[in-house]
Order: C-alpha cells, then structure tokens, then sequence
C-alpha cells in the first residue's frame, strides 16, 4: 500500500507537492469536499472530480449510525457504495460526538452516546473508530481524539491534550493490526503553546504518516487561529503532510497555507450553497437579493465552471426563490469549482515563488 508525500516547491513556509496513493495523486495545497453521508451534498462523484477535487472527507460518525460501518463493508466498501474511485479520507467521529454535550458520556475507555438519530446507544473507543475506518476502507484514517472545546482554561486543555495523546497511541496500535495506507495523528492543546508543542512531541513518539491540526476553527475567530498557526504547524515534522481540520473560508485557507499548511476540509462551499450563498473572487453573492433578478451575467466572469458558463445570475436567482433543487445544485457544483480552483492558485504560486503576491491580491479583493 502507498502513502508517500514530496514536497516539490516551498515559498517561505507555503509548500506545494504531493501525497501519491494507490488511488491517486493529491496535490497540495488541497481542499477535501466533504461527503458526510457518502455523498457530497447536492453533487455527483464525476462532477466532484471534474471540479477539481482529488480527495473527498468521509464521516466515521456518520457512517456508522447510516447505514453502518459493517454494510458498507458488506457492499464492497466506501469507495465503491458511493462510486469514488479516488482517495477518501476519513475523520475519526470524535468531534461529532463531543458536539453531542449532554448526551456524551466519556471516560478512559472511550466515549458513549444517544445517536441523534433514533436514540440508540453506542460506545466509541480508539480501536473501535479504527475499526470502522478500516471496514469503510479509507485511505487516511484518522486518530480518535477529544476536540477540546472553545473557551478552555487551562486545566481543562491540557487534561483534554493529554487524553487525546493516549488514545492517540492505542489508535495507532489498532491501526497497526491491519494498516491502511496512512493514520494521521492530530494535535490538540487549544491556544496553548507549551500544550501544542508537548501535544507535537508526543505524537512524532507515537508516530504518523500525517499530522492534523485540531482544536481550531472551533469559534476562536480568525485573529486567534492565526496566532496558533504562527508556530503549531512548525512542531509538526516537516517531511509529512500537514492538515487543518474543518477549514474554512478562503481568506482563512489563504492565511493556513502562508503558515505551512497543506490539507484542508470545511462544510462550507455545499452548505453555502443549499443556501443561496455562491463565492466568487469579491466575497460573496447571496442569490436571494433580488439586484440578481435581471442580471444576465455569470456568478463569476473568471469562473471556468460549467455553471458560469451556462447559466446567469438571473437564472439561479430564479431557481432558488422557486425553491427548485437545481438551484442548490449549480450553487454547490460552482462553490466546489472556486474553492479548487483557489488551491490551484495557490499551488501554481508556491511553485512560481510569488505566493504572498498571490496571497495578498485575493485578499484585497475579499477585503472590498
């Protein structure tokens, strides 16, 4: 099984190369859609990959409440159940979970829950989520961990840190019974230095193919998680992959990248797009206005997506004041076209050696 990251280009801490599986090539900088129930909402596979996308997020959570870890693997696998033949990386369930509250009970052991689904109660250990992870068949797997909350004092990130790295281990001793092509570990510690830095260290003990960065975007605002990303990538070895978990808007993966980044997956291209909320070079449209009601243009003129192509602003506006689902649709296959086609800017400009260039002109436009 393959999992081999080179790093082709580096701009000051921006990295540009790629993570070769038995699945593909991902390019990185990369975005991950994320298909949450095996499926990328609102979009098919192809239309997935023709946007650019070569690796999509999974939910471990999820996927074992609907329709279950154990008949995915019955019916030959993730891959194949949803009809992606390229990478998937799975998360491990834990931040679903913790966002449970009062239905959570966590000890040593694990984690036991209400599915918020039916009520029914499950139990989550590390070996359990690796467990699921492996009969999905992902290609990255993911370490179960606690997502410490925001605020946190102190005390409380650091007992959350600690456990995390525990269970950090005995997930990479599950996966090693059966490995798949790459277990990630993921660094927690809030906005503490000191805890990322002894997090870091504990995990390169342990040992990873890649490294997460957890614990973010988790509603410190943007200042914050770029105070933390001004050293917590720089902990992690700089020879593996490095992914920010449930990141984010543009301007945040532009900043993420500047840092050393070179992973990122967020809801927010398909949920802003079954919300009549399209992302263009500016900022944002929201469809809904109706300044859009006898526009003839395109969301975006610098767009090549098919939707830009095809269909005007007037067009969509109408779609989604009638409430048709073609409208979400044509949002999301264009929001997933502009997210990829913004971690190609960004590839192309490590390689060029003019990421800040790059960096600071799509930020001024964001900022008008």
């Amino acid at each position: 099984m393959t999992f081999q990251f080179n790093i082709h280009a580096t701009d000051g801490r921006a990295r540009s190369g790629e993570i070769l599986t038995d699945r593909g090539v991902i390019r990185t900088p990369a975005f991950m859609p994320v298909g949450t129930a095996a499926t990328v909402k609102a979009m098919k596979p192809g239309d997935v990959r023709a946007a650019g996308a070569d690796i999509i997020l999974g939910n471990t959570y999820h996927l074992m409440l609907r329709p279950g870890a154990e008949r995915v693997a019955r019916l030959g696998g993730l891959h194949h159940f949803m009809n992606w033949d390229r990478p998937i990386l799975t998360d491990s369930g834990g931040y679903q979970v913790m966002s449970l509250g009062a239905l959570v009970k966590m000890k040593e052991e694990g984690v036991s829950f209400q599915s918020h689904v039916d009520g029914s109660k499950h139990f989550v250990s590390p070996e359990r989520s690796i467990e699921i992870q492996r009969l999905l068949g992902s290609d990255i797997v993911m370490a179960f961990d606690e997502c410490t909350p925001f605020p946190a004092t102190r005390e409380r990130a650091e007992a959350s840190m600690r456990l995390s790295m525990r269970w950090a281990k005995r997930s990479r001793d599950a996966f090693l019974l059966d490995p798949a092509p790459a277990l990630f570990g993921i660094q927690q510690g809030s906005m503490f230095e000191d805890l990322r830095r002894e997090s870091a260290e504990k995990l390169m003990e342990t040992g990873f193919e890649g490294y997460a960065i957890g614990g973010l975007a988790v509603g410190e605002g943007q200042a914050a998680m770029f105070e933390v990303l001004d050293y917590a990538p720089d902990l992690l070895p700089a020879d593996k992959p490095r992914y920010l978990m449930g990141v984010g808007k543009p301007s945040d993966i532009i900043g993420a990248v500047l840092r050393g980044v070179d992973m990122f997956d967020c809801v927010l291209p398909t949920r802003s797009g079954r919300t009549a909320q399209a992302f263009v070079l500016d900022g944002t449209l929201n469809m809904r206005n109706a300044r859009h009601a006898e526009d003839s243009g395109p969301l975006d003129a610098a767009c090549p997506c098919p939707v830009c192509g095809q269909y005007s602003r007037a067009y969509l506006h109408h779609l989604i004041r009638t409430g048709e689902i073609l409208g979400a649709m044509l949002l999301t296959e264009h929001n997933v076209w502009h997210y990829q086609m913004l971690m190609q800017g960004l590839r192309d400009a490590v390689v060029a050696g003019d990421v800040a260039a790059f960096a600071k002109g799509r930020l001024e436009r964001l900022a008008r």
